[in-house]
């Protein structure tokens, strides 16, 4: 078949009332992703040849959101089907496929999507493509009606339909799929002679079966069209895309100890044997390679880990952290903007920021780089096979040369040789028999005052 352009018309523009939220609906987050970023990623499996993201009036941070592709303004809530106009003045004179999708369905697949896509090319050349499900409960959703050939007569809002149609648990999705050339003269037909005075897409398919012309239906499964109008949906769909990830990690080759404890963002990739402990959270842009152990109660955030390394538990890995083969992060360790060599060992309670962990050097409890003056971050670079001593401070900008030592309790301002030793500490003294004489006196003295 030759290629058939594509394009895809994201509606956007609602407020989502029942948010109670200054956010606007689709920015608000499911794995750490925007609902409306989901969409998009889903709809670039296609490789669609326009986007458009259709907009309310001063949504600026939703046109930022989607950024690069274009964005129209729905200027008045008048229904999807004025929605689905606004985007018009962008897809003049485009004749391929569009598909029209929703900003607050983050669980929709590109391959319904790409379903959709197909029936539409299919012999019949319908000229619309609606979405079905068969959900548990049909409730009040709209029934697609089919006709004697399957194909897609009418679309009935429960409230209009008769007790007959009523007993159909083909459901209305909301999702479409239009023949481009055809699109635009269908949906300026549609009217807004209703209790709402609005335009409703859903109107498409009658008016196109009025003119002849054929319409389909693919189903879908019910999770994928899960809309988000409330908390306490989000929260179900972001239960319902946990799941998705944990399942994906597992099929993929890693352990998770307790799944339902673990959390993913969608672009977090795990190598093979990776095994992750209970309560750990992986925010966006995290890699760890093969045979990587995570212990429990870690968090991550645009990291890579290298093949052996040893996490946690109780370790932070913040952006920028490069965890190398075989290194050891520890309980109450924080990574931020460092590169940890391999075999390097950050065990316990201590900071590495805007730093360099040579390969198999060993940082001691409670070690922290001072990598901020107020006004800007300095660089620290420990070289390999280096060791510092427990509760020491590394005061940037600073180098600790190759298999140098520092010990314990030091404050380090200037570099240190490879090999050399630094001592940065005051000098212990002993005063025999002092707090023998301390305490005598403080017992005379609150002797005295009773």
């Amino acid at each position: 078949m030759p290629h058939r352009p594509l394009a895809c018309v994201i509606l956007a523009a609602g407020k989502g009332t029942r948010m109670k939220s200054d956010l606007p609906k689709v920015l608000h987050r499911v794995a750490g992703r925007p609902m409306v970023g989901h969409v998009l990623a889903a709809v670039a499996e296609l490789d669609p040849d326009h986007v458009v993201v259709v907009v309310g009036p001063g949504m600026d941070d939703v046109a930022a959101a989607v950024a690069p592709y274009p964005t129209a303004v729905q200027e008045q809530q008048r229904g999807t089907a004025d929605a689905v106009r606004a985007a018009f003045g962008l897809l003049e004179g485009f004749n391929g496929d569009v598909l029209v999708l929703y900003g607050d369905t983050p669980l929709v697949t590109p391959e319904t999507l790409r379903a959709m896509v197909n029936a539409r090319r299919q012999a019949g050349n319908p000229a619309v493509v609606v979405l079905g499900m068969r959900p548990d409960d049909p409730g009040a959703y709209g029934r697609l009606i089919l006709n004697a050939r399957g194909g897609l007569e009418k679309i009935v809002e429960y409230l209009d339909a008769s007790e007959e149609e009523r007993a159909v648990t083909l459901c209305n999705a909301g999702l479409m799929a239009f023949d481009g050339a055809r699109m635009t003269g269908l949906i300026n037909r549609i009217g807004n002679a209703n209790a709402k005075g609005e335009f409703y897409l859903t109107d498409v398919v009658q008016i196109a079966r009025t003119e002849g012309l054929p319409c389909a239906v693919v189903e879908g499964t019910p999770a994928e069209v899960i809309g988000v109008n409330s908390r306490a949906e989000l929260a179900e769909v972001e239960r319902i895309m946990q799941r998705r990830l944990r399942k994906a990690a597992m099929d993929n080759g890693a352990t998770l100890i307790d799944p339902d404890s673990v959390f993913f963002s969608p672009d977090t990739r795990l190598g093979r044997d990776v095994v992750v402990g209970p309560n750990v959270v992986f925010g966006p842009g995290v890699t760890v390679a093969d045979r990587v152990e995570i212990k429990p109660f870690c968090h991550l955030e645009q990291v890579s880990v290298a093949s052996g390394a040893v996490i946690g538990p109780y370790a932070r890995l913040r952006p920028g952290a490069e965890i190398g083969e075989d290194a050891h992060i520890g309980n109450f360790v924080e990574i931020k903007n460092a590169r940890i060599e391999a075999g390097a060992k950050v065990n316990h309670l201590t900071y590495i920021g805007d730093a360099r962990v040579g390969a198999k050097a060993n940082i001691g409890a409670g070690t922290i780089t001072c990598n901020y003056d107020g006004f800007g971050k300095y660089h620290t670079d420990i070289g390999a096979g280096a060791f510092i001593g427990s509760n020491s401070s590394l005061v940037a900008p600073v180098k600790v040369g190759d298999g140098a030592i520092v010990g314990a309790g030091s404050v380090v301002t200037t570099d240190v040789e490879g090999d050399a030793m630094a001592v940065a500490r005051g000098r212990q003294q002993a005063y025999p028999g002092w707090a023998a004489r301390f305490r005598e006196r403080k017992r005379a003295e609150k002797a005295k005052k009773a």
